[in-house]
């Protein structure tokens, strides 16, 4: 059976494994539609395909379901979040609109292809396991025609979770930090993917539940090493196995990140999920299609990594610190600003300023310095926080050079000193964009 011409609808259509997706299917021939949740994300990384805009939180009934199914063959769900937080509710992406997504199909005779995950069991240790593991058993209770793909750790040409982690890591210098380094894990290239989403549209491949991964697991040390390897960084000169109590310590933070919006692969749903490994069965797909999934090395050697690639993995590296650096530095100036605030007003006031004109003024860029450094914190706010940092101390270059310009001449160079701080938030702007 054919693809082309098959309508498509891809759930998640923006993310890392969505994306691909979507343009692997329209490369075949189909008509694809991407449902996405953001129309502005989803113009920027999937450019004229055709959108339609909704929210898998709020479509939680079969009907809630209808308008969007209008002239589809077939639903490729590749949504899902990570944890919960201000933007995801697992339980809603992963079960409950998902059941209402088969049971919409089932009534309209509409093809169901799911992308879950290796681990996804009722009893598995994480909450994002379990709810996937809730959609697939709704999916399978609905009667809808199913293919469930459980890919391994994914390898692509792009990155994200996952993968970005192991560039991240692989583009630290010198040395090699990793945690569970003995823990298994069976890889997929991002191309047999898409393949395999393909033969499942096209119905080559017998419904059921297929685990994709390549045949022989290595240990996570030896991705890693591997990784680094493609991206071309020189060997670690040593490795530093970060400690259980170390890890846990550092997902415990990544999480409380969370509820400020940043979505780190240091989580904690993540982290365990490394910690048990990620290791299926390749058989079934084996025995299905008398094919084996390329192994990591192959698939490495059929991707490019160029300088942007290095580029990336080394500034995300950098990311956390830029951003903390850029919020410390706003915070001590404004609340130096209130501890010192009578040798901050003489600086005005020995240029004519009345005293209360002076103290107010130095109240408020207090406050405004207290306010931007705490902005940057909060991921949906980061990136727009930069800019006004830039717009800020603009103000305070030009103020200054008009009101008192012998500071430019202080010894401490205070005025010299805003220059490389607003270069710092105009480098972290491009690091701040969402995928």
């Amino acid at each position: 059976m054919q693809i082309a011409g098959k309508n498509i609808l891809v759930l998640g259509a923006y993310g890392f494994i969505g994306a691909a997706v979507t343009r692997s299917l329209r490369a075949e021939g189909a008509r694809v539609s991407a449902f996405v949740r953001s129309a502005k994300s989803g113009a920027q990384v999937l450019g004229d395909i055709p959108q339609i805009q909704g929210d898998l939180r709020a479509c939680l009934l079969p009907e809630d379901w209808d308008d969007h199914l209008q002239g589809i063959d077939c639903v490729v769900n590749c949504a899902g979040a990570l944890q919960d937080g201000p933007a995801d509710d697992l339980a809603a992406v992963h079960h409950t609109a998902i059941a209402a997504l088969g049971r919409a199909c089932a009534n309209q005779g509409i093809a169901v292809v799911q992308i879950s995950a290796i681990g996804a069991e009722p009893d598995a240790d994480t909450d994002f396991m379990r709810t996937k593991a809730a959609g697939d058993a709704a999916l399978r209770a609905s009667g809808a025609a199913l293919w469930i793909l459980k890919p391994g750790l994914v390898i692509g040409q792009s990155d994200y979770g996952g993968t970005a982690l192991l560039r991240m890591l692989a583009a630290v210098p010198l040395v090699q930090p990793i945690a569970y380094p003995d823990t298994p894990v069976q890889c997929v290239g991002m191309q047999d993917l898409c393949r395999a989403v393909g033969q499942a549209v096209a119905q080559d491949l017998p419904q059921g539940t297929y685990d994709l991964v390549e045949d022989t697991p290595a240990s996570l040390f030896d991705v890693l090493a591997e990784t680094r390897k493609w991206m071309g960084f020189p060997a670690a000169r040593t490795t530093i196995a970060v400690p259980g109590v170390v890890t846990t310590l550092i997902s415990a933070c990544a999480d409380g990140l969370g509820h400020l919006g940043w979505r780190s692969p240091l989580r904690s749903n993540a982290m365990t999920v490394m910690a048990d490994g990620v290791v299926g069965d390749p058989e079934p797909y084996r025995a299905a299609t008398g094919q084996s999934l390329a192994s990591l090395p192959q698939i490495y050697a059929g991707l490019t990594c160029s300088r942007e690639h290095r580029l990336t993995a080394r500034m995300s590296l950098l990311m956390p610190l830029v951003v903390g650096v850029l919020s410390l530095f706003w915070l001590l100036s404004g609340f130096i600003g209130l501890i010192s605030i009578s040798d901050a007003a003489s600086v005005l006031t020995d240029a004519g300023w009345g005293m209360a004109m002076a103290v107010a003024s130095v109240l408020f860029w207090s406050f405004v310095d207290i306010a931007l450094g705490l902005a940057i914190l909060r991921r949906p706010w980061a990136a727009r926080a930069c800019f006004a940092q830039v717009a800020v101390a603009l103000i305070y270059l030009l103020a200054a050079s008009f009101t008192v310009p012998g500071l430019w001449l202080d010894p401490l160079g205070p005025l010299i000193k805003i220059l490389p701080a607003m270069m710092l938030s105009l480098v972290a702007w491009p690091l701040l964009q969402s995928r």
